[in-house]
């Protein structure tokens, strides 16, 4: 008899090393690439702070145990699971983290390893690292079910992941479920990130079938498991197998090309014991390994991540995605549900074959080969036979337990030819497997940029480009751009009408999208008034609904509602408008209509309560409820309409320790409210949060005042708009559609509302719609100008969108003057100042007088040094370095060490004009080897040509000749091709000339030559582009605000390409020249600085 599942909750301690406060300020990032597609943050907070200390810290977790697995859940920490442990094998099968030991890797900044992180609605997930939604949930089965959920801020999207053990089962199964409760269509992935502990012995198992795998954006593509090419930049040509841990030296993620089969892993061959992930591939697709590489690097953020637990990988798990970034479309009210299994197993290797229950592996050994069967599950009677070629070979009938795994010799040398068949003892088929083909499989093409507007032939292409930049959530390229295109050949083209009408219903324009989308529709009917397609006319009801025009609205609902596609979110919409009215019958008969075609419609089923509640209709009002909280037991409308119906404080009680003290949901049960016009309902649920909350009040008290002006309460509304303005603005980014219209009938009513001018110019901005934004915003200052972050945001509006350099720094520097204890306003001034080539002895004299806000912040300080080092003050710099223990930002990296060896090699050129080569030789050999304060290490395969070339020079100072002669040959090594240097792994043109300063050292001028010039061919072709950003970028993990001219940042590294070549070349003049040009538009470029000292005085 198998055991019941236990489930319990308990207060443990961890040890946490503690992370900095929210940013108060907005982030609006607007070109920030992250994992391969926007990295834009805002509703959320950044946290920019990492510190150094560890203390323990109490979290509330959630354990699940049956006989063969143990699971603890942590709610707190973004609904991970934080232990998965093989009672089996008496092992951690997910890397089990003994410590929370946060680095700046997630979207928003802290993230931690180890445990199954669950990525969604993006990569990594902006909740991460904060508290989601829980309850637990007892099967009449045994089994037991933990739910997480959470309703995230950027696209209002909800996603639940259920945790269950099943008594008798060793496998832990992660029920999915995403909905989009939004009138809008969305977009998602969902990657399930199981991290595993690595050595030497790991490697990953993928399907037979996968002969390739993809990086990021299906941009480069390498052959699987033998990689034969250049992948990562690193030369695998000799042919080497990268499912093997040890043989990836740098950061490497890849995705498998279609599988037929259902599984992915890992194994331990030295310890015999694995992971495996199991789903149905038809949705659950994605399979990638990521790991930071076996290196210095890699050990770096090894140590960034946790104490004690050693290096670990990521075997990644995408279901509705294959690929990052790879979305997938939610339509407006659509659930979608999937489950997944992970599954500890052990003694068989690399797994042929899996299913939730049966796991298989059959290898040659000699003269037979050995079949092992693993089971999740007591499996009575097991029909196995092996056919080789027609013939069978093994007939036998056998139990297999999760602690008792079979092995079978099967009398065949080879397995071309096999066929493995397993069956119940009635007959069903429960898992086979066969070889794959012996034949050369196709590896697909890399994915291409997309084009120019102006370069794409049809306006379908212009459309689908449009689209695909749009679900894909590019960070550089505008969807908008296309369908313009495509309207200025066809103005009346429906599908780039109704995508652009749909893009300004998304940022906040209604009233501009109403005449593209009645121009689609024009289009649509012109020859048909019953179009195929309905969605048109949907999102022409839905843009009038947002104007007021609601009995416009309800006859365009009605007419798309004709089509069977848009009948769920049509009714729903039109049974909205109807309660907004009172006219509950109608409500109730359209409701009822949606429910019909979308059954799991959340938000329709708290509707159709709404409704029953208001004809009297109690017992089912209440049955409809308990049958909701069935389905889906985070639908707090469905919840608070119980205590509606009931008057139960049992009832209140319960949702309330399920929605926590969580601001952010009584936002959303409101708005789901206010949307169907029911204003009273929507005032009781904020005064029912200002009973709990304890922050993140302000945005609701200008809810309450929008639903009291609704309602005519008049002097209330007045009271609760003054309560909203005296409110703590910090990290209050309204984003909701909803809180336009909140906020623009506070606005209306109020004469004098500061606040609610600058938080509605924080929507706008977010949303794109900079004139509404500045608008807003210079009200703002006009009616409160002591308020430090509404200059702020002017500044950066008037810098990047207006080109008000001067008014932008005069703003900035109000800001600072209000708030000088705020250090991002201080490093954003200090940029500011950077950006328009301040002295540098003035911006060092500025952080000199606020060294402790300064060093508060990482990249200030790292600005000092940096300052130092272009004054020339390279023994402090040297000092404040090795002082401070960095923490980067993943995909950020190469900066401190960029500092750390710059003031070296400074000093070591100092010492050997001193003929102090002794102490040059000490310092040069440092610029080889990262400590561990600086919070990274050293890239595999970093060119190190000007380190060598100085470490020879001291060398030979030394008389050490032979030393010499083979550290110049090291220096002259690598790649010499320039190129723009956009990411810190990239060709540094610098490299390329110390390798021509080596050949001339060893002799070889005609190579010295050709590296200079190439150089100068390099700087003098490219000077003139148009900068483009790489469509393909996976990583910009920059918080900067202050938006680069691109094309200028390239004539710079133009200029100082050919100022290098004709250094080299002894072209002292021209290089002179160039290295002013360069120093002209940017007095920051270190590598221009230190070479222009250069001229004339070449070691």
């Amino acid at each position: 008899m198998a055991e019941i599942v236990k489930v319990w909750e308990e207060d443990i301690l961890l040890p946490t090393y503690g992370i900095g406060k929210p940013e108060k300020n907005p982030m609006f990032l607007e070109k920030r690439v992250y994992q391969g597609s926007s990295g834009v943050v805002y509703p959320y907070p950044v946290i920019e702070k990492i510190e150094d200390t560890c203390e323990d810290k109490s979290y509330h977790a959630v354990y699940l145990e049956n006989e063969y697995i143990k699971v603890m859940i942590l709610p707190e920490l973004g609904g991970r699971v934080q232990m998965a442990y093989d009672k089996v094998k008496q092992r951690h099968f997910i890397y089990y983290n003994h410590v929370i030991k946060p680095a700046l890797v997630g979207l928003t900044g802290p993230w931690i390893s180890g445990g199954i992180e669950f990525n969604w609605p993006q990569h990594h997930r902006p909740s991460t690292f904060l508290p989601v939604d829980y309850s637990i949930e007892k099967k009449s089965d045994g089994s037991v079910v933990v739910w997480v959920s959470e309703r995230e801020r950027m696209f209002h999207q909800k996603g639940m992941a259920g945790f269950t053990l099943h008594p008798g089962r060793a496998v832990l199964e992660i029920q999915g479920k995403v909905y989009n409760p939004t009138p809008v269509p969305q977009t998602f992935l969902w990657w399930a990130n199981p991290a595993v502990a690595v050595n030497e012995q790991y490697q990953s198992v993928f399907p037979g079938d996968v002969n390739a795998v993809f990086d990021h954006g299906k941009r480069d593509v390498s052959r699987y498991p033998i990689a034969t090419g250049t992948y990562y930049k690193m030369d695998y040509s000799a042919g080497v197998d990268i499912s093997r841990y040890k043989n990836i030296p740098v950061p490497t993620s890849y995705m498998a090309i279609r599988s037929k089969y259902n599984f992915v892993g890992g194994y331990e061959n030295d310890t015999h014991a694995g992971v495996l992930h199991v789903a149905n591939h038809h949705v659950s697709p994605g399979k990638k390994q990521w790991t930071w590489g076996n290196g210095d690097f890699g050990q770096a953020w090894d140590r960034n991540l946790t104490d004690e637990d050693g290096p670990y990988i990521e075997l990644m798990t995408g279901v509705y995605t294959d690929n990052q970034p790879d979305f997938t479309w939610l339509q407006p009210y659509e659930e979608k549900t999937f489950t997944q299994y992970f599954i500890p197993y052990r003694e068989l290797g690399v797994v042929k074959n899996a299913s939730s229950d049966l796991l298989m592996n059959i290898e040659p050994e000699g003269n037979a080969s050995r079949l092992k069967i693993f089971a999740t599950s007591v499996q009575k009677d097991l029909h196995i036979v092996v056919v080789k070629e027609d013939e069978q070979v093994l007939d036998i009938i056998r139990d297999v337990t999760p602690e008792m795994i079979l092995e079978e010799w099967v009398p065949v040398d080879t397995l071309t030819g096999l066929r493995v068949s397993i069956c119940n003892s009635k007959g069903k088929l429960l898992l086979s497997w066969e070889p794959e083909p012996n034949e050369i499989k196709e590896v697909p093409e890399p994915a291409k940029a997309a084009l120019d507007p102006k370069d794409i032939q049809t306006t379908e292409q212009l459309y689908l480009t449009g689209l695909h930049l749009e679900q894909y959530r590019h960070a550089t390229y505008a969807a908008t751009d296309y369908y313009e295109e495509a309207l200025s050949r066809d103005p009346d083209d429906v599908r780039n009408n109704n995508a652009m009408g749909l893009w300004l219903i998304r940022k906040g324009q209604f009233a501009k999208a109403e005449p593209y989308l009645r121009r689609a529709v024009k289009t649509l009917t012109e020859k048909n008034p019953n179009p195929y397609d309905g969605e048109p006319l949907y999102n022409l009801g839905l843009s009038l609904k947002y104007q007021g025009k609601t009995d416009e609205a309800y006859d365009y609902f009605y007419k798309a509602c004709w089509n069977a596609a848009w009948q769920d979110a049509g009714y729903y919409s039109l049974a909205q408008l109807s309660a907004s009215k009172g006219n509950w019958e109608d409500a109730l008969y359209e409701i009822d209509k949606s429910l019909l075609r979308n059954w799991h419609n959340l938000r329709g089923r708290h509707l159709k309560a709404v409704v029953l509640r208001h004809l009297g209709r109690v017992d089912e009002a209440l049955d409809l409820i308990r049958e909701s909280l069935a389905i889906d037991c985070f639908n707090f409308g469905c919840s608070f309409e119980e205590y509606l119906l009931t008057g139960e404080k049992a009832v209140l009680d319960d949702l309330l320790v399920r929605m926590r003290s969580e601001g952010h949901n009584y936002e959303e049960l409101s708005l789901d409210y206010a949307s169907a016009g029911c204003w009273e309902e929507a005032l009781k649920v904020v005064e029912v949060a200002f009973e709990v909350v304890a922050s993140e009040r302000t945005l609701l008290y200008y809810y309450k005042s929008w639903f009291l002006l609704s309602l005519g309460r008049l002097k209330e509304a007045e009271m609760a708009i003054c309560v909203a303005e005296h409110q703590s603005a910090d990290c209050c980014f309204p984003n909701a559609l909803e809180a336009i219209k909140a906020l623009q009938e506070v606005i209306r009513f109020a004469d004098v509302v500061p606040k609610a001018h600058y938080y509605l110019g924080n929507l706008w901005y977010d949303k794109r719609q900079y004139p509404e934004a500045i608008a807003e915003w210079e009200k703002s200052v006009e009616q409160d100008d002591t308020f430090p972050t509404v200059l702020r945001n002017l500044s950066l509006a008037y810098f990047n969108k207006l080109d008000k350099q001067q008014e932008a720094v005069a703003l900035l520097e109000r800001a600072f003057k209000l708030d000088i204890r705020d250090a991002r306003i201080l490093m954003e001034l200090d940029q500011l100042y950077k950006r328009l080539n301040r002295p540098h002895a003035d911006r060092l004299d500025l952080l000199d007088k606020l060294k402790e806000v300064a060093f508060s912040r990482d990249d200030l300080y790292l600005e000092y040094v940096t300052l130092l080092n272009q004054l020339g003050r390279y023994e402090e710099a040297i000092h404040m370095i090795d002082a401070r223990r960095f923490h980067p930002w993943e995909g950020g990296e190469g900066k401190v060490p960029a500092q750390y060896q710059l003031a070296r090699v400074e000093l070591v050129k100092a010492c050997l004009k001193a003929g102090e080569n002794e102490k040059a030789l000490f310092l040069i050999e440092e610029c080889f080897i990262y400590p561990h304060n600086l919070g990274e290490g050293k890239l595999y395969g970093a060119q190190e040509n000007d380190f060598n070339y100085y470490k020879a020079c001291a060398l030979q100072a030394l008389g050490r000749e032979a030393e010499a002669r083979e550290l110049f040959l090291a220096a002259s090594t690598g790649n010499s091709q320039p190129a723009a240097a956009m990411y810190y792994n990239d060709q540094k043109p610098d490299k390329i000339f110390y390798q021509g300063l080596a050949f001339r050292k060893l002799g070889r001028e005609d190579e010295a030559r050709g590296c200079f010039n190439r150089l100068i061919d390099f700087g003098e072709k490219h000077l003139f582009d148009t900068f483009k950003m790489d469509y393909f970028a996976v990583s910009l993990p920059d918080l900067q605000i202050w938006e680069d001219d691109m094309d200028k940042k390239n004539r710079i590294h133009c200029n100082y390409l050919m100022g290098l070549g004709h250094l080299g070349l002894g072209n002292l003049d021209k290089a002179e020249r160039y290295f002013h040009i360069a120093a002209g538009m940017d007095n920051n470029h270190q590598g221009v600085q230190i070479h222009l000292q250069m001229v004339g005085n070449l070691i």
